[in-house]
């Protein structure tokens, strides 16, 4: 069976509180081998680390842009300590998910905007501290996320740079560059699967097969063949929940933008999985 790794889902969201045990079922059946849960902030700690334990995932731990305008300053000190803590589990592989995000209207003016800053770049130097790498959340904020990211470069006794991955990239072949250079994967899902997306479906045929790797956002980003219209939702028909068992087909519609066999892709997005989070390397076995 060809074997995925699905390298961002929030398995720990309400959406699925009541079905989880088949949501993992689900994905194993489909061949995904294994699932990383990025926490959103200090709220969920818990929950990803619980869930990364009892069904043999890996989680990271981080502060979620989006949730910036309720965060406190002592949140910082807090995500810290959990790093400390938790620095022996061999399931704790990123800080994440942590980022920028300009598409919100009330986060990119000012002062949140600055308070966002402030808050990636805090954090930006704690992986830098506790040697892990970073799971990006970027969305109309890829020119910023990178000038911190140059700014921050680990030095060589906090590693050799930076590793992780720019997740549901969807910028410019030219930010897409700027992140694979600083050492960075790519992260490809459900919006790979929608014709209109051509800028997107463009690079993700075209971008060198070593910077990619496969998510699901789940419950978010749902493929084509889940998503509800605008039209459809306002007349009560509730979105479609993504979850990691979807993985697969995305791969596939991914794999026949590249001309390539599924089996290859999943081989080399895992290879590139493994390079992003490289503790992932004692958790899989693919």
């Amino acid at each position: 069976m060809t074997l995925w790794i699905d390298t961002h889902c929030h398995l720990d969201a309400r959406e699925f509180s009541a079905d989880i045990a088949a949501v993992h079922a689900r994905a194993v059946a489909n061949g995904v081998a294994h699932c990383t849960l990025p926490a959103v902030g200090v709220v969920n700690f818990d929950a990803v680390r619980l869930l990364a334990h009892e069904y043999a995932f890996s989680y990271a731990l981080g502060i979620h842009p989006l949730l910036v305008p309720e965060a406190l300053d002592t949140d910082l000190q807090t995500l810290d300590d959990e790093l400390t803590r938790r620095r022996l589990d061999p399931r704790l592989v990123a800080v994440g998910e942590i980022g920028l995000d300009y598409f919100v209207p009330a986060l990119k003016q000012s002062p949140m905007r600055e308070r966002q800053e402030y808050f990636y770049r805090e954090q930006l130097k704690l992986a830098r501290k506790h040697g892990l790498p970073v799971i990006l959340h970027v969305r109309r904020s890829a020119d910023r996320l990178l000038k911190h990211l140059r700014e921050l470069v680990p030095k060589k006794s906090e590693g050799n740079g930076w590793t992780g991955i720019a997740h549901a990239f969807n910028g410019s072949e030219q930010q897409a560059m700027a992140f694979i250079n600083l050492g960075f994967k790519l992260g490809f899902g459900g919006a790979v699967t929608f014709d209109p997306a051509r800028q997107l479906r463009r690079l993700a045929a075209e971008l060198p097969l070593d910077a990619l790797v496969m998510e699901t956002d789940s419950p978010d980003i749902p493929p084509q063949w889940l998503y509800t219209t605008a039209a459809r939702r306002a007349s009560g028909q509730p979105q479609g929940r993504n979850e990691p068992g979807e993985l697969p087909r995305i791969a596939k519609q991914l794999a026949g933008l590249r001309g390539l066999s599924p089996e290859a892709l999943a081989v080399a997005t895992t290879a590139n999985a493994l390079q992003a989070l490289p503790k992932l390397r004692a958790l899989v076995s693919c």
